[in-house]
Parts: C-alpha cells; structure tokens; sequence
C-alpha cells in the first residue's frame, strides 16, 4: 500500500473529488485486503460485506478508483485485469504460471521508470511495467515431485 492509501479512504476518495459511497469503500477495503484481485473477487467479497451490487458497480468503481490512482489495475498477458493498492511506487510482479499467485517484486533498478530502453523513440518514459513469470515454490516443488515419479 502506498502512502498515500494510509489515509482513511472516505478522506482519499474526498482528495480526489469523489463521491464517497458504500460501494466505492467497500472495493477499497476489499483491493487493500486481497492484493491481486481479479473483479470477479472483488464483487464476491464487496457482496459479501455491503450486501446487493451488481458486478457493473463494481467495474465502475474499480475503473473510477484505478483512474484516480486509488487501486493499480494490472492486466498479465492471458489473465484476467487484477487490482491492488500499492500504487505510486512503479513495483513489479511475479506471476506463478501453474497457480497464478501473484507476488510484488520492488523496481529492478533504483526509482520509476527502474528501467531503460535501449531506444525510448523520443517517449518521456516515467513507468516501467515489467512481470516476471515462472513457478512459485509450492508448484515447483510439485512439478519436480512428479518428474520424480
């Protein structure tokens, strides 16, 4: 979570001009609470804590919330749009390619963007976005538990 999500989120949805709603706080607690959530999740677990909302409310919210820098939305290749709170810091991801799990990784090299094209075709570059994909320890272990057999 970066620190701008320490504040109270009625005071952050506030900062940015934004209505405060149940739904909208609820998406917050839940994108905080679950790092990695796919909406889906999301809506599960808002339905769970506010009640009735459609999964569009949801996608709204998350959607004003990623807009405004509230929640990172991250988009892996082949899998579902996953949101979470730390945001403001450019880190990256590991992503298990057997579980999915998803794990932060903090910037390859020093501050934003962390890394350096080798030709920036004239871009001011000010965000890297970079996910490193393999196996986690547990499908790891066992991948190799069943060569072993």
């Amino acid at each position: 979570m970066s620190s701008k999500q320490t504040a109270e989120p009625a005071a952050l949805l506030r900062q940015h001009g934004l209505q405060v709603t149940a739904q909208r706080l609820a998406v917050m607690k839940v994108v905080s609470a679950h790092p990695h959530a796919t909406a889906e999740g999301v809506a599960e677990d808002v339905r769970a804590e506010i009640g009735s909302i459609s999964r569009q409310g949801v996608y709204d919210a998350l959607g004003t919330l990623a807009d405004n820098g509230l929640v990172r939305r991250i988009q892996p290749a082949g899998s579902p749009a996953r949101f979470e709170g730390r945001t403001g810091d450019n880190h990256h991801h590991l992503i298990c390619r057997d579980c999915g799990a998803v794990v932060d990784v903090d910037c390859a090299v020093g501050a934003a963007p962390c890394l350096t094209p080798s030709d920036d075709a004239g871009y001011n570059i000010d965000e890297a976005e970079v996910i490193y994909w393999g196996y986690c320890p547990t499908c790891t272990a066992n991948r190799e538990a069943r060569t072993d057999n």
